[in-house]
This record gives C-alpha cells, structure tokens and sequence, in this order.
C-alpha cells in the first residue's frame, strides 16, 4: 500500500512538472521559436481554429518565424489574427506565406519574462505541496485504519518528504535554466 501511495506521488508530481514545463515554453526568450504562436486562434469559416491547424510555422533563424498556411485564401485572416494577438508582433505578407519578425526584448520586458517565470515556479511548489499533503494523509489514513503499522507509516512519510524535497530542487533548476535563457542577450 505503501507502494502504491509512493508512486501516486510520482505521477502526481511528474503531472505537474510537465505542466510548468509548458507554462514555461510559452514564455518568450527573445528567440523565435514556434511556440510562440500557439495561443493565436484565426477565424476559420465563423470557427475560432488554433493557428497551428491551419499553417506550418517555422524558425528559419533566431529573429524570424515563417507561417505557410495550407489553404492560400487564409492567408489575409491569420496575418490579421497574428496582428491582433497580445504578442506585439507585425507580420509581413510575402505571397502565400507570412514572415514574422520577432523583436528583440527589451530589459524591462525580460525582467518581466522572469517574474513570471518565478510566479510559475511557486505554482508548480504549491502543486507539489498539495501533492504531499495528500500522500501523508493516505499514510496516516492507513496507519488510523490498521492497514499500515506505525513503524512503516513513518518511513512512508519520510520518503515522501525526500521524493518532494528532491523535486522542489528540480523544479528551481528548471526555473533557473529558463531565465538564464530569458536573460541572455
């Protein structure tokens, strides 16, 4: 039982780095990188679609993204879209496809990136204290129902604190190696 209790944990805390790691990607790092523009929903036919249903989006280099859209008459409502989006940016229609510019960031603009960055990181902590919780109240459960002695119980609840503690350093690596990246000039 103790097992199952242990890897319920594991599960539960690899869910939620998973999910700081794609809160993480969304934040941009001053390079173009596809992602980028996964928020960008396009009037599709009166259908609010994800942008990348609707084109291939690629990074030909470090400051530009290339949006080629399968159907070619959809090419005027994504530039409009990509326009319109909270992302700052200013598409450029060339032909069937669109270039994307990305500006560099600025400094105020990065220290912002990191606040966030910071701000995901302590909701992925409390994900994973909440996580805890749960695990040393399913031992002590046990333990009150005689299913668990005593004895285990308490190694069961120490081994949930290292598991926890070793991710909590885990998810401040991450944290540090996205603003380093944010940071970087």
């Amino acid at each position: 039982m103790i097992d199952d209790i242990l890897q319920e944990l594991r599960d539960s805390i690899t869910k939620s780095l998973d999910g700081l790691r794609r809160e993480l990607s969304k934040v941009r790092t001053g390079r173009a990188h596809p992602s980028i523009l996964d928020r960008i929903r396009v009037d599709y036919y009166g259908v609010q679609t994800p942008l990348s249903q609707m084109a291939n989006i690629g990074a030909p280099d470090g400051s530009m993204l290339t949006v080629k859209p399968w159907e070619k008459n959809q090419v005027q409502a994504i530039e409009k879209a990509i326009r319109e989006s909270d992302l700052g940016l200013n598409p450029q229609v060339a032909g069937d496809f669109i270039r994307v510019p990305i500006p560099p960031l600025t400094e105020e603009r990065r220290k912002e990136m990191v606040k966030l960055t910071k701000k995901n990181s302590e909701d992925a902590k409390i994900a994973v204290r909440l996580h805890r919780r749960d695990a040393m109240d399913f031992l002590s459960e046990g333990q009150k129902e005689g299913e668990i002695r005593e004895d285990d119980a308490d190694r069961g609840k120490k081994k949930v604190e290292e598991i926890v503690t070793a991710e909590v350093k885990h998810i401040d690596k991450i944290v540090a190696e996205r603003e380093s990246q944010i940071m970087e000039v």
